[in-house]
This record gives structure tokens, C-alpha cells and sequence, in this order.
């Protein structure tokens, strides 16, 4: 089993709600198991400034999933969620992103980890930094090297 950590997303529909589905469905994954996560936020949008505030969460989770099969077991959550990719930075009825897979470093036309943008993202770190701040720190120096 490797650690992963994720990040969690919502501002349209009922966003906590949604959060918490997300979770429940993540945890009930034969190969996921939430160990670690963070309180909910709330943020401003990033990009696409002009829309409903987000709530935002991290969470940690032990998998027996390699990182491109945890990316598609995320997608296929948002999916069954009813999450429509229509609009870059627009608003997310649940987004789940993999933030970093243990110390892994991956960069494939699917998947970057580190996250490329997490280091520049409060949305990311706060959340994250409240479970796992080493996380944080192995991110940050990542984007610096």
C-alpha cells in the first residue's frame, strides 16, 4: 500500500454535501482507504474569479492503486457525481485531484506529480499543510528545484 494525498473541490449544487459523498465513495474503493483529512474550507475561485466561492478539503489515503489508476478511479467518481468538464477553472460540482503519490515524481500527458500548480494554490496547501505539512514542504521544494 503507497500514500497519496488528494485534494477535494466544490462550489455549485450543495458543496459540503457533495464533499462528503466524495469521501464515502473514495473510502468504500476496494483499493482506498482514507487515513488523514483535513477540515473543510472555504476559498475564493482561482482563474475564473467570477463565480460562487469554493469549500475545499485534503485528505490522505492509503492505496494499493499505482497513480494513474487512482486518477482514474477519482474521474470516475466525479463522473458518477454528475461532474461535467465544461469550463477551464469554472465551477465544479466535485473535483478530486491528486496532489502527490508518496515522494513520487511523475509527469505523463494524464497525470503531474507533484501537482504542478499546488505549491501557488492556497485552496491546496492550507488543507493539506493541517494534515500533512512535510507533504507540503516536499511539494514546495519540489516547484523550487
Amino acid at each position: 500500500m503507497g500514500k497519496a494525498w488528494l485534494g477535494l473541490g466544490a462550489n455549485i449544487g450543495r458543496p459540503r454535501a457533495q464533499l462528503l459523498e466524495a469521501l464515502r465513495r473514495l473510502d468504500a474503493h476496494p483499493d482506498i482507504h482514507i487515513t488523514r483529512k483535513s477540515r473543510i474550507i472555504e476559498t475564493d475561485p482561482w482563474g475564473k474569479t467570477d463565480q460562487d466561492p469554493f469549500l475545499n478539503m485534503a485528505i490522505e489515503v492509503e492505496t494499493a492503486l499505482g497513480p494513474i489508476d487512482l486518477l482514474d478511479s477519482c474521474l470516475m467518481i466525479e463522473e458518477a457525481m454528475g461532474r461535467k468538464r465544461e469550463e477551464k477553472w469554472g465551477p465544479r460540482l466535485i473535483d478530486i485531484d491528486v496532489i502527490a503519490f508518496g515522494q513520487s515524481i511523475l509527469q505523463s500527458e494524464r497525470l503531474t506529480i507533484p501537482h504542478p500548480h499546488a505549491h501557488e494554490r492556497a485552496f491546496v496547501i492550507d488543507p493539506l499543510e493541517e494534515i500533512a505539512p512535510s507533504v507540503v514542504e516536499w511539494i514546495k521544494k519540489q516547484a523550487n528545484a
